[in-house]
């Protein structure tokens, strides 16, 4: 058997990261198993369903590398097959025609309720007569499902779970005005698709009851079900914006890598012993659904940005380097070309050793980009006393005289600091001042020998003015 995973979005708002964790889980799985992953995409509530929506799920899934095995199903294209299947079912008196009107569900409702009853449709058109039918009354088309017994569920994650199927009614297959009702359209387009699990969050599991219904109404052999935990945020509740970014493409934007996501992911509500970072190709090598956890997982989103820190300090400095240019393109105090990302470029490796985003690695790198004079931090103009801008005047004179290589550099500040009776650090925290307008910065050395010798001593010398 080829293992054959899908991913089933609705396209009627953005991608929540428990959606992207069931892709993951779904996309992993098949990888493992050397399967196919597959997106199908929801649409058949045309109301609520845009193309933006669909758009910010491709994007997503693309951003987060879950690449796809076959062309996206669109469900809306596939009304009539639902539609068929439901006839097919009528013909094999599986099913049968519902001629309640909206009314008489309400009425039914209301006296269930007023009894202390779950609301349930009473079958009162189960085994009547058609010819009953009331004039100008269009009728849904309904399965005959099961009385007695229980619906069994093997779930992979959750075990064996069942329902009485007394507790659930029969269920609508096919509107009145001829359009599939979501638990329908599911199963026929699981099974044309050839799914062979059904890896989806467990606020689905009672869905897959009327959904099992189905499949052995018409025949078919039903695929294997994992119904994974939610994901709640740090205080139980369901994770929502308050808790803080809940959409793939927000955590894009706030700077966090791909890869860092999927890792956090991965380990949120699976696990492999005390295994906290791991790569695509491990995850895929050890991905097992069975280690999938039952309860629900919480957020932490302080644990997501160190892994974060991880990732970046991982990560190719070009690569870094382009989504730096890119997060600093719209600042227009900033002075952005060739020369600027050559200096980003030159001190890529200092930099991402602390930055736990990109966000904060865009914001430590603008200093190179930043034109002479340059705009001073409160801290930093502290530094530039009238005895640090004579220094600063000295220094400049001393760096002057190297070849601007971080070894000459260094060498030439401490044999300065050593000349003048000073620690190093009372020479390089003006230095650093007068060089990025902060005082915080990467080595000494090395962010001068980024910034290259006329630079570097331009802003020294605007600084000691």
């Amino acid at each position: 058997m080829t293992v054959r995973t899908r991913f089933a979005p609705s396209p009627t708002g953005l991608l929540h990261i428990g959606s992207a964790r069931t892709a993951l889980f779904n996309y992993l799985f098949a990888r493992h198993h050397g399967g196919a992953f597959l997106l199908r995409i929801e649409d058949t509530d045309r109301e609520r369903s845009t193309d933006a929506a669909t758009q910010v799920i491709l994007e997503g899934l693309d951003w987060l590398g879950l690449t796809r095995d076959e062309q996206t199903v669109f469900q809306s294209t596939r009304v009539a097959r639902h539609a068929e299947v439901a006839h097919q079912l009528l013909a094999q008196g599986q099913a049968y025609y519902c001629y309640c009107t909206a009314e008489e569900l309400r009425q039914m409702r209301e006296q269930a309720l007023a009894e202390g009853r779950s609301p349930r449709y009473d079958g009162r058109w189960r085994d009547r007569d058609p010819r009953e039918a009331p004039a100008g009354v269009k009728p849904a088309i309904r399965l005959k499902a099961p009385r007695d017994g229980d619906t069994v569920v093997e779930d992979l994650v959750q075990g064996t779970v069942r329902v009485a199927n007394a507790e659930m009614d029969d269920l609508i297959i096919l509107r009145s005005d001829g359009t599939p009702t979501y638990l329908h359209a599911v199963v026929v387009d699981d099974h044309d698709m050839a799914i062979t699990h059904v890896i989806r969050g467990d606020d689905h599991l009672t869905n897959t009851f009327r959904q099992v219904r189905i499949y052995q109404a018409i025949g078919w052999e039903p695929p294997a079900f994992a119904h994974i935990p939610l994901i709640h945020g740090a205080d139980g509740a369901k994770l929502s914006k308050r808790h803080g970014a809940v959409s793939v493409l927000e955590f894009r934007e706030d700077g966090f890598l791909p890869e860092a996501l999927r890792n956090y992911l991965l380990r949120l509500g699976w696990s492999h012993g005390d295994l906290e970072v791991v790569d695509s190709d491990e995850a895929i090598r050890l991905f097992d659904i069975h280690a999938v956890n039952r309860g629900a997982s919480r957020m932490d989103y302080a644990k997501l940005t160190n892994l974060n820190g991880i990732y970046i300090r991982k990560a190719d400095d070009d690569r870094l380097t382009h989504e730096v240019l890119r997060r600093l393109a719209h600042r227009p105090d900033l002075s952005l070309g060739s020369i600027a990302a050559g200096r980003i470029r030159a001190l890529m490796p200092q930099l991402k050793e602390r930055a736990k985003t990109l966000v904060e690695l865009a914001d430590s790198a603008a200093f190179l980009a930043k034109v002479v004079p340059l705009p001073m931090e409160p801290k930093a103009a502290g530094q530039l006393t009238a005895e640090a801008r004579l220094l600063l005047r000295d220094v400049g004179e001393t760096l002057a005289a190297t070849d601007f290589s971080t070894q000459s550099l260094d060498a030439a500040l401490r044999g300065f600091a050593e000349r003048t009776g000073r620690k190093l650090g009372q020479v390089a925290q003006p230095l650093r001042a007068a060089l990025t307008g902060s005082t915080v910065s990467p080595g000494i050395d090395a962010t001068l020998a980024a910034l290259g010798r006329d630079e570097a001593l331009a802003r020294i010398a605007a600084a000691s003015t």
